[in-house]
């Protein structure tokens, strides 16, 4: 039985394939990287968590995936200075080094440059906290607070050299609360990226997931456009 890789090209379908190798890149607490790392012990899920990598050696989610068993490595941005190329080909190296196919960005808080992006086309993944195109950047909360929106939620999508910007895979939505402040709804939301994060790799791991114009096709989603992987809207 054959599916459609996430480039076009024909891949064994998950039931038979070996698991996709996974880096989640962190620089904080890591808790995306805890839901991904839950979602994969599961038998069924199409991919391994084989690597947590931080530029941060200070990073709380190193310790957390080391107890969970996972190889986990350090690549202190500080070392390299203002030299972004040394730093990234730092990066390539560990990722090379064990054999990952998806990276998944979990609050990793460093810029990459094109070139890196480009050679993980539709294998790098990132979520953010809104629903893009709206509130691309920073501070995506008071934003929408003060935008006056009254549906908020986060986005997983690939990450492409424009900063938010690439084919979005899945979107969770919650409702705006007339009493919400920008802590109440961050909360609600990170609670969505828990969610959609999960089913995002497993898309993309099974090979559903492909890149048409720009934008993301879901190999199983219905004729009449059903949202695979996005949770209603939650108060």
């Amino acid at each position: 039985m054959w599916a459609a890789s996430i480039l076009g090209e024909p891949v064994i379908s998950a039931e038979r394939a070996p698991k996709r190798r996974v880096a989640i890149l962190i620089s904080g607490r890591g808790s995306n990287m805890t839901a991904l790392i839950a979602a994969a012990q599961a038998p069924d899920y199409p991919a391994e968590i084989a690597l947590v990598l931080s530029n941060r050696p200070d990073a709380q989610g190193i310790a957390a995936a080391r107890a969970a068993g996972i190889a986990t490595a350090i690549v202190d941005h500080t070392r390299f200075g203002k030299d972004r190329e040394a730093f990234e080909a730092a990066l390539e190296h560990e990722l090379q080094a064990r054999r990952i196919d998806i990276v998944c960005l979990a609050g990793f808080m460093r810029l990459l440059t094109p070139a890196l992006v480009s050679r993980w086309e539709g294998r790098m993944l990132n979520v953010h906290p809104a629903l893009l195109p709206s509130f691309k950047g920073l501070d995506t909360h008071a934003r929408a607070l003060a935008a006056g929106v009254k549906v908020h939620g986060a986005t997983v999508h690939f990450v492409t050299p424009e900063m938010d910007s690439g084919p979005i895979i899945a979107q969770g939505e919650v409702a705006v609360r007339d009493d919400d402040t920008a802590d109440t709804l961050a909360a609600r939301v990170l609670a969505i990226e828990h969610e959609i994060y999960p089913r995002a790799l497993r898309l993309v791991a099974e090979g559903r997931v492909r890149i048409v114009d720009g934008r993301c096709r879901i190999d199983g989603a219905d004729a009449a456009g059903a949202k695979l992987g996005v949770p209603s809207v939650k108060t």
